[in-house]
């Protein structure tokens, strides 16, 4: 098999040569198709997230087909196309995980991160954490489903029913979430880098009712607003755009430094959450969503030797939507 594997924080990544991994107990072996490249990984690489199991194969928005099972393993079947996510293992004794709230395990494990991901031609992965892509034709265009899909899908379910959602940083996870928002029937109101021209007609063309700059308010307050861009000075900003009772949610892993602010952005049972990682109920939820919903995603195909140029496009915003390996 090949790899790009990172060695060093801050280091490019090295293609790699190596013997196909064999499952262990529990385990899938899967020929990867395609998989996205994240925000995620670029914090994995920059350092942002401290102490990556490495040497270590980056990528968490795998999809691939299941070519051997280890044992104890009949499901998902050989020849399936599954897609597999950013949580890799949870420990389902503590009290998260006896509670419904995996996401928050004590104990767990993370594709491309604490494990060897999907910058790859094949990977291994727990059987019970591979989700069915039946139905799902295209790898390349379900590849950031896996995660920038996930993860949109469960900071829209913790900001809220309300109506009015605005979206801060207008990329992967916000260009799918759009889709879903106006499929719910919700205006969709999409805040960019200054400027950003490109990004603010992508929104206007998957429905969003205004764009603006990041720096700007809305016409209207907004019942939530989902932060994707990791800039913690978004945060007051996104504090002064929505309604009394209103809900702002971070749905990044990092974030840079939050500024302080005047309390009063805060006062009137205005929120600020958190959304941490995913459950595996979240993917059996979203992936049946996003066929209702008939999600078309915008990606750009980089070969797997190219993850290096794919990282440094992404870090830079040269492109819209998602960026995507194919090996």
């Amino acid at each position: 098999m090949r790899a790009m594997v990172l060695r060093g924080i801050g280091q490019p990544l090295e293609l790699e040569t190596r013997a196909e991994p064999v499952p262990g107990p529990g385990q899938i072996r899967v020929r990867i198709e395609a998989c996205g490249v994240c925000r995620t990984d670029l914090h994995v690489v920059d350092g942002d997230l401290h102490h990556p199991n490495l040497p270590l194969v980056p990528g968490h928005e795998i999809v691939g087909i299941v070519e051997a099972h280890g044992a104890d393993v009949t499901t998902p079947g050989l020849g399936a196309r599954v897609g597999i996510p950013w949580l890799a293992h949870t420990c389902g004794h503590c009290r998260y995980c006896a509670t419904g709230r995996e996401n928050l395990c004590d104990e767990p494990a993370f594709t491309g991160y604490s494990r060897d991901g999907g910058f790859a031609t094949h990977a291994v992965a727990e059987a019970t954490f591979a989700f069915s892509l039946e139905g799902f034709d295209d790898p390349v265009a379900a590849a950031p489903l896996m995660c920038a899909g996930l993860i949109g899908w469960r900071s829209l379910a913790i900001a809220g029913d309300g109506g009015r959602i605005g979206l801060y940083g207008f990329g992967a996870a916000a260009h799918i979430l759009a889709q879903v928002c106006r499929w719910q029937g919700r205006e969709v109101y999409a805040f960019t880098r200054p400027g950003d021209t490109a990004a603010q007609a992508m929104a206007l063309t998957l429905g969003a009712v205004w764009v603006g700059g990041s720096d700007e308010l809305p016409p209207e307050l907004l019942d939530a607003a989902i932060l994707f861009a990791p800039v913690g000075a978004l945060v007051p900003q996104a504090l002064r755009a929505v309604r009394k009772g209103g809900r702002v949610v971070c749905g990044g892993i990092h974030m840079s430094d939050i500024p302080s602010f005047p309390y009063q952005l805060l006062w009137e049972e205005r929120q600020l959450v958190s959304v941490a990682n995913l459950t595996r109920q979240d993917a059996v939820d979203f992936l049946a969503i996003a066929a209702k919903a008939n999600i078309r995603t915008t990606t750009t195909v980089y070969p797997l030797e190219k993850a290096n140029e794919a990282l440094a496009d992404l870090r830079a915003g040269r492109f819209q939507g998602a960026a995507v390996l194919v090996p």
